[in-house]
């Protein structure tokens, strides 16, 4: 029978042997899953259960089979279910560095930009600049300061993913319950997303629908690019002209797929890159914009709805054009009023 607490519990400890007298006997781990921590990947968990042990060396474990679920051998994309048994195998671990916390000015701003909030999800307009978690040099992203926003809250997690450089709607989930359900309708298609963005060009009227598969799986000077390929995984963007500023067009795009870069590698695929894009855009036409005031990817993630499809009322949530971008938008029209 699986614990009811909503904590994994530890159910028995294995000494193992150390041929260091002096140090400390590390001890082999049982820990049940329950209901509440269930659906995650076993990576994932194991990042939690192991503070200060280094990725890479998570990943060593699971690969030599150290890590076993219910006495099996598993890989890192295992997703855990209530009641297993999990294997956490002694791991001499560094002390956590203090963590660093996020100025009470951002904490602030984080404060007041959330545009929606119940017990199972809350919704931010993020503002640009800000990466969405730490790592890669990075001391604290949004999640570690929602955390540290909220310091009494059980579960804090995000749903999805926006780039660094990107404003507007993310999900964060309150309950693991609710991430689990979050992911399907996001895995299913039945998430809308709609962004706005500007591009390159003068897009054609109507809609424009791309669907091209995305590979991931590269490299250009040390950076992960995305590229078009039969390889890849299928993806479909839909993009919608809203206005034109003489050789641009502000543009509505919506994904009914979350592929990583897929709009911006969309956009540069259909030959109308997004501007302030320095990966997949058009450095040139970059650097014009920069002297109207462009200083990031011109990406805003608008508005996000779903139903739950269990008789809960849907959610519809938007956030206006970031104050930077319509500064842009305003120079532009200036120079090419009327133009629409």
């Amino acid at each position: 029978m699986a614990p009811c607490s909503g904590k994994p519990v530890i159910i028995s400890g294995v000494s193992e042997h150390h041929t260091n007298d002096q140090a400390p006997r590390a001890r082999v781990r049982k820990v049940v899953i329950t209901a509440d921590t269930a659906g995650q990947r076993v990576d994932n968990f194991l990042q939690r259960e192991l503070k200060g042990v280094p990725k890479s060396r998570v990943y060593r474990l699971l690969r030599k089979g150290e890590v076993r679920v219910n006495g099996r051998r598993i890989d890192a994309a295992y997703r855990l279910g209530e009641g297993d048994e999990v294997r956490v195998p002694p791991v001499r671990t560094s002390e956590p560095a203090e963590p660093v916390r996020p100025p009470d000015r951002l904490l602030q701003e984080l404060q007041q930009r959330i545009i929606y909030e119940d017990d199972r999800l809350l919704v931010l307009d993020k503002p640009p600049g800000l990466a969405v978690h730490g790592g890669s040099g990075l001391q604290f992203g949004l999640i570690e300061a929602l955390r540290a926003l909220r310091p009494k809250a059980p579960f804090l997690e995000l749903v999805h993913r926006l780039d660094r450089e990107t404003s507007g709607c993310l999900v964060v989930a309150k309950k693991r319950s609710a991430l689990r359900e979050m992911h399907e309708l996001l895995r299913t298609g039945r998430v809308e997303k709609r962004y706005l963005t500007l591009l390159l060009g003068r897009l054609p009227r109507g809609v424009v629908p791309v669907e091209a598969p995305l590979d991931s799986g590269h490299k250009q000077g040390g950076e992960r690019v995305v590229r078009v390929a039969s390889s890849g995984k299928a993806a479909r963007t839909v993009f919608r002209t809203v206005a034109r500023y003489g050789g641009y067009t502000l543009a509505e795009a919506d994904i009914a797929t979350g592929r990583t870069h897929q709009i911006r590698v969309h956009a540069a695929h259909l030959g109308y890159p997004v501007l302030g894009d320095a990966r997949y855009g058009d450095k040139g036409a970059n650097q014009a914009l920069r002297k109207v005031g462009l200083r990031r990817l011109f990406l805003h993630a608008q508005c996000l709805e779903f139903d739950w499809g269990d008789g809960r009322p849907p959610l519809s949530v938007s956030t206006p054009l970031s104050e930077d971008l319509r500064r842009v938008l305003a120079v532009l029209e200036e120079k090419e009023p009327g133009v629409k």
